[in-house]
């Protein structure tokens, strides 16, 4: 969805794994936007596959490491551990993940202990603020309106897009202030208030 690495004085960072990206073909190609009439797409599509993008997003230079496996497996949590832990050495990493399963594999838990110098923090059940950071821009910009007639053309759909974002990427500035995002953090609280 669902990091890089965070240092105290100098690196933050967040990591999300977005599975089930799906290579959709449209039936009939998207209608362009027109004066006085929205953009339109069909209903239907064809769906040749899916794709489980793994993101670190560095918040202290907006750098993403990435990649895309078949599925969301503890094995593949693992391989993308390592992938983030050789691309900063001998930094303390410290990983902000949510709460999926393949997060607290024992073979995971196994690894880590070997690699002290790393360490998770889970955010609180349902807190999906992590999808907005990165995932959703990448989703609205990338995916969303696109044609994927193989996984394989998803796949680098998303390799480009995340190519020309580390070319012109920059820190993230949080503007919500720590006391009002607390509140909704605690144990047993909402953390969306959308109405559906």
């Amino acid at each position: 969805m669902k990091a890089s690495h965070l240092h105290p004085d100098k690196h933050g960072a967040s990591w999300r794994t977005k599975s089930q990206v799906q290579a959709l073909d449209r039936t009939a190609p998207i209608l362009p936007l027109r004066p006085g009439i929205p953009e339109k797409q069909t209903h239907d599509y064809v769906r040749h596959g899916t794709t489980t993008l793994f993101a670190a997003l560095e918040v202290a230079t907006g750098k993403v490491t990435d990649a895309c496996y078949p599925r969301h497996r503890h094995q593949d949590f693992l391989a993308f551990l390592k992938q983030v832990a050789k691309a900063y050495p001998r930094v303390k990493l410290h990983i902000v993940v949510d709460n999926y399963a393949t997060h607290k594999h024992p073979a995971v838990r196994a690894w880590l202990e070997k690699n002290p110098r790393i360490t998770l923090h889970f955010t609180p059940t349902s807190g999906s603020w992590m999808n907005m950071v990165f995932l959703g821009i990448i989703t609205r910009q990338a995916t969303r309106r696109g044609t994927f007639t193989s996984v394989k053309d998803l796949i680098g759909a998303i390799g480009a897009f995340i190519d020309g974002w580390n070319e012109r990427c920059r820190p993230f500035v949080w503007t919500k202030p720590a006391d009002q995002l607390l509140n909704h953090c605690r144990p047993g609280k909402r953390t969306l208030f959308t109405r559906h």
